[in-house]
């Protein structure tokens, strides 16, 4: 007889398994040092800037946007997997036990976002009203939990919905309402706050509504939700150890493509440049990541008030850039066909060494314009003369010595 109790035990447990085999991985790699770091500079000049806030400065806009958009955030763990679209769907009226189950898992899994935004905004919170009258700060914590317990609810009604136009809007509109409330709450406008909570209130019923309209699961959108959380934290899991079986997906993007190609010569040698370019840009792992990393840099080195430290925090991201984009030599290792071109090894590994000092160089350069946007002309020399010098070592030294 089928136990969705047992069920939900089993598949938690296996789910738990994979995880562990990772995150061991992950919590030992060079990245995370560096990023221990980043978060402690951050956190020293963080406390710098309270110390000196401006009076204007809106506090409370800042917390209900972030609170806001972590309480609407929600996505329910179902841990389905492909097969349970044919194996599970005859048990679909005793599935409401595993169910609750993973919806507990989803709420104590996302409890550490609410707890890192809640350190976070703390200081700011007692620093702007500590002589004032608002609410106690235990208060608005208590307030946070329970958003988030509506949204998760919330989130797992609206997956009956099969339009993804209808569920997008549904999440904006959360997002909309639940900063309000927080803003609000904050700002002690609670006659206002509790007219946007019935409005929030209102979403919640008419997402219930439409969840009893579509009576039964929609099996193949949590299964695919469900993977692409897992792709997400497998690309993470690539950049420290080999997933062999993290599925690759790609995004044409054919005006990228033909900019980066278009000046490489057909030849048998330049044959993994193509190949190189064309991954970065299609693949969403690089590009993504690239960009991402180029942005957190600017943003770290524009506010930071050192100079040595904006540098420190470029040629930090700068390698961070450099290090993920190693996993591009990793990339195609599942396509035999690669194989089997008349193509030397050393071409293939001379290419990658090529794109990658190109792409740090060229990040390199961006950073340099962000010092010229900053005025500061002397950490442009130091920053360009810095970068160029770690690019090279970085690319020749260590990348070309993992690929031997």
């Amino acid at each position: 007889m089928f136990d969705a109790n047992q069920f939900f035990k089993d598949r938690f447990s296996s789910h738990m398994k994979e995880i562990s085999r990772y995150l061991r991985y992950i919590f030992t790699g060079h990245l995370v040092i560096a990023m221990l770091f980043f978060i402690s500079a951050m956190a020293y000049y963080y406390q710098r800037w309270l110390a000196d806030i401006p009076d204007n400065f809106p506090a409370a806009l800042v917390i209900g946007i972030v609170f806001g958009i972590i309480a609407a955030y929600s996505p329910v763990r179902t841990l389905l997997k492909e097969a349970d679209l044919v194996f599970l769907l005859p048990a679909e009226t005793k599935m409401g036990p595993y169910f609750r189950n993973a919806f507990i898992y989803s709420f104590v899994i996302q409890l550490y976002l609410l707890a890192l935004a809640a350190a976070a905004l703390a200081p700011l919170y007692h620093a702007v009203y500590a002589d004032s009258e608002g609410p106690a700060y235990s208060l608005i914590l208590l307030l946070f939990v329970l958003f988030k317990i509506w949204n998760l609810t919330a989130s797992w009604w609206i997956l009956r919905v099969r339009d993804a136009n209808i569920r997008l809007l549904d999440f904006f509109a959360r997002i909309l309402l639940n900063a309000a409330v927080f803003y609000l709450f904050v700002s002690g406008e609670n006659l206002l706050a509790g007219i946007v909570t019935l409005l929030l209130a209102g979403v919640f019923v008419y997402d219930y509504f439409l969840a009893r309209k579509n009576s039964g699961l929609a099996w193949d959108l949590l299964v695919e939700k469900d993977n692409a959380r897992m792709r997400s934290f497998y690309r993470l899991a690539n950049m420290f150890t080999d997933v062999p079986h993290l599925k690759n997906q790609v995004k044409k993007r054919h005006w990228l493509v033909s900019l980066l190609v278009r000046r490489i010569p057909l030849q048998q040698d330049r044959t993994f440049s193509y190949l190189y370019r064309i991954t970065t840009v299609r693949s969403i792992d690089y590009l993504g990541m690239y960009l991402r990393l180029f942005v957190i840099g600017a943003l770290a080195a524009f506010f930071v008030p050192n100079v040595w430290m904006k540098v420190i925090f470029c040629l930090l991201f700068l390698y961070l850039s450099g290090f993920q984009l190693t996993s591009l030599w990793q990339h195609h290792r599942t396509v035999v066909w690669l194989d089997l071109y008349p193509v030397k090894k050393e071409w293939r590994s001379a290419a990658l060494l090529r794109w990658m000092l190109q792409l740090m160089l060229a990040q390199t350069f961006l950073f340099g314009v962000l010092f010229v946007f900053m005025q500061l002309f002397t950490g442009l020399l130091i920053v360009w003369a810095a970068g160029t010098a770690f690019s090279y070592w970085f690319v020749n030294g260590y990348v070309k010595k993992q690929l031997a």
